[in-house]
C-alpha cells in the first residue's frame, strides 16, 4: 500500500520540568497511545511506548541520558510497540504472557483484528472510515510484512509495588476491567496519576474479549475516591480530579 513518508514520526510537547508526552500524530486516533517520559534523578521512566513503527530511543536521544524503566500500563499493542527497545520492562503478571508475543501483526486492522472487532469499536464510539492504523510511514518502513517485536520482560510489578526513580516514587495502582491487568502509577504527594487505558477521556472500552465490566466498575469506584491532581492518560487530554469524578461517574450510571 502506498502511503506518505513522513520525515517526522513523532511530536511532543513538555508538560513542566520533568513530564514530557509524545505522540505518533500519523497513527489513526483510536490507536495513538500517550507516551510519557518522566525525568528522574537516577532513572527516566517511560509509560507505554507507542505503535513502534519508529524508534522511540531514537527521537528521544536529546534526552535520555541514564538508565530506562519502561512501564507497560498494560499489554495491548498500542502501548508496547517500543517496549522492545529498552532493557528493563516492566508489566503486570496478568498480562506478562501477552508481552512474548507480538501485540500487532499487520498495519491493517481488518487483517490484525477481523471485522467484527471493528465492528465493536464503531459501536463503542469510535469513527473508523480508513481502512489503516496509519496515514504515512517513517521512512524505509513498509506496511507490508509490518510486525510488532515483542520484548523482554524483566520484572513484573503488581499492586502496592514502588517504582523510584530517585526523586520521585510512584505506587503500582491494579486498575482491571478495561485488561486483567491493567496498572496505574501513582504519586501521592502530587496528586499526579499515570492512568493508562483505566481511565481516558475518551470512549472507553470494556467490551473487548479480555475486558471485565464488574472489575471496571470497582476500578471506577476507586479512582473516584482516589485525591487526584492531574490524570495523565494513555489517550486523549490530561484531566484533573473534577472531570476523572465525571467521567468515572458517567460510567458507573451506564454499567452498574
Amino acid at each position: 500500500m502506498s502511503l506518505p513518508i513522513a520525515e517526522r514520526w513523532f511530536e511532543r510537547t513538555r508538560i513542566d520540568d520533568e513530564i514530557t508526552l509524545l505522540w505518533e500524530p500519523h497513527v489513526a486516533p483510536l490507536m495513538r497511545c500517550n507516551i510519557w517520559h518522566v525525568r528522574g534523578r537516577s532513572r527516566d521512566l517511560i509509560v507505554d511506548t507507542g505503535m513502534g513503527v519508529a524508534s522511540l530511543v531514537d527521537e528521544l536521544q536529546d534526552v535520555l541520558d541514564k538508565p530506562v524503566t519502561a512501564v507497560a500500563t498494560h499489554s495491548h499493542g498500542d502501548h508496547v510497540g517500543g517496549h522492545h527497545e529498552f532493557d528493563e520492562v516492566l508489566v503486570h503478571p496478568a498480562e506478562a504472557d501477552d508481552m512474548k508475543r507480538p501485540g500487532l501483526t499487520s498495519l491493517d486492522p481488518v487483517e490484525a483484528w477481523g471485522m467484527e472487532a471493528i465492528e465493536g469499536l464503531r459501536k463503542a464510539g469510535y469513527v473508523w472510515d480508513d481502512p489503516r492504523f496509519v496515514t504515512a510511514l517513517p521512512p524505509g518502513v513498509a506496511f507490508e510484512g509490518f510486525v510488532q517485536q515483542p520484548p523482554r520482560v524483566t520484572r513484573l510489578i503488581d499492586e502496592s509495588d514502588v517504582i523510584d526513580i530517585g526523586n520521585r516514587r510512584f505506587e503500582v495502582l491494579h486498575l482491571p476491567g478495561h485488561s486483567p491487568g491493567s496498572i496505574g502509577l501513582w504519586e501521592a504527594n502530587t496528586g499526579t496519576l499515570f492512568s493508562g487505558d483505566a481511565i481516558y477521556d475518551g470512549p472507553l472500552l470494556d467490551e473487548l474479549d479480555h475486558s471485565d465490566v464488574s472489575d471496571y466498575c470497582a476500578t471506577m469506584q476507586r479512582l473516584m475516591e482516589l485525591p487526584v491532581t492531574v490524570a495523565h492518560a494513555g489517550h486523549d487530554p490530561s484531566f484533573g480530579r473534577d472531570r476523572l469524578r465525571e467521567i468515572a461517574s458517567d460510567y458507573l450510571a451506564r454499567r452498574a
